[in-house]
């Protein structure tokens, strides 16, 4: 076995103690759907409720939205991780990003919902986890309400961390034109090989408690192969990309100044490190693949840094001004 096979399998059995990871494609097309509840929280942000008809249910999100909502501007989806936003593990508790965005001209919509589902169409209802059909709802369901409900300008950018970081490429991959651009931070993108399959299931089955063959069938089969961004580079092809993922070594916020509780900065360290790593293999691996192609795109690749929110919030605020012109924000 290789070294970075090593790396990715120890890191990948790490990542069951914690942390976050997410990921996610589309197929099916349903009918479109509206905002059906809206509730301001600030005159910056709303929860709002958007009903899925292809999950049967209403499904809570928060809007960021822009100084001037007299003008049209374009929209941000971001993505949280494993959790889907349903645990404490989300954009807003973790990270400046309401701030950052008070002074932008964009939309930012955050699903708020999804936990342990990789964001996809799954092909059976689980136990555990239920309908999960996010692919359609992200992809069919979600834009025509937010365009139906706020002046926007049709220019779409989405970004994910961790396994969500997989999910955006998919997305994109799966739905030619719906974006202009990506940002994929600290993600695994090849879900057909035997690391990647092994990080889904550890998401899934280890931590959500569900069946990841009610996701995509008997694993590593046909439909896992289907949803592999590395296989699939191509459709990546015209967009704005960004991709970024650290070492896994101590960074500038790995420290007992901004992580003062000694077990929590241990955690981060081995668990958030070890998974840093792999990710860092995982991103090179599609850098290769985007170059061999050659699709540009952006890599950063800083020296240090750990799994964890504060390297995400540095890479949002890094890439927005990329993002930021793909769509005319």
């Amino acid at each position: 076995m290789t070294r970075s096979r090593l790396i990715l399998r120890a890191a990948a059995l790490a990542s069951a103690a914690a942390m976050t990871l997410t990921g996610l494609p589309s197929i099916a097309h349903a009918a479109p759907s509206s905002v059906v509840t809206s509730t301001d929280v600030t005159t910056q942000m709303s929860d709002i409720m958007v009903h899925s008809a292809a999950m049967g249910r209403d499904i809570p999100l928060t809007v960021l939205k822009p100084k001037d909502t007299s003008k049209p501007a374009p929209v941000l989806y971001l993505l949280n991780g494993a959790g889907g936003g349903e645990d404490s593990a989300t954009w807003q508790l973790n990270t400046d990003i309401v701030k950052f965005f008070a002074n932008k001209h964009v939309y930012v919509v955050i699903p708020m919902q999804g936990a342990f589902s990789y964001y996809t169409d799954w092909i059976k209802a689980d136990e555990k986890l239920g309908v999960n059909k996010w692919g359609t709802f992200l992809a069919d369901e979600l834009p025509p309400a937010i365009d139906g409900s706020y002046k926007t300008t049709g220019k779409n950018a989405i970004a994910g961390i961790s396994s969500s970081a997989t999910s955006v490429l998919n997305l994109a991959i799966a739905n030619k034109g719906l974006y202009r651009a990506v940002g994929s931070y600290s993600g695994c993108a090849s879900t057909s090989s035997e690391h990647g399959t092994l990080f889904m299931r550890i998401v899934v089955e280890t931590r959500g408690g569900g069946d990841v063959r009610n996701m995509w069938g008997e694993l590593r089969g046909p439909l896992w192969k289907k949803n592999d961004p590395i296989r699939h580079a191509e459709g990546l092809r015209g967009l704005s990309l960004y991709l970024s993922a650290a070492t896994g070594l101590p960074g500038e916020h790995d420290n007992l100044r901004e992580v003062p509780e000694v077990g929590t900065l241990a955690d981060r360290l081995v668990v958030g490190g070890a998974i840093e790593t792999a990710t860092r293999v995982c991103t090179e691996q599609l850098a290769s693949r985007l170059q061999q192609l050659r699709i540009p795109a952006t890599v950063d690749r800083p020296v240090g840094g750990t799994h964890s929110w504060p390297y995400w919030q540095d890479q949002l605020h890094k890439s927005w001004p990329q993002l930021g012109r793909a769509i005319g924000a």
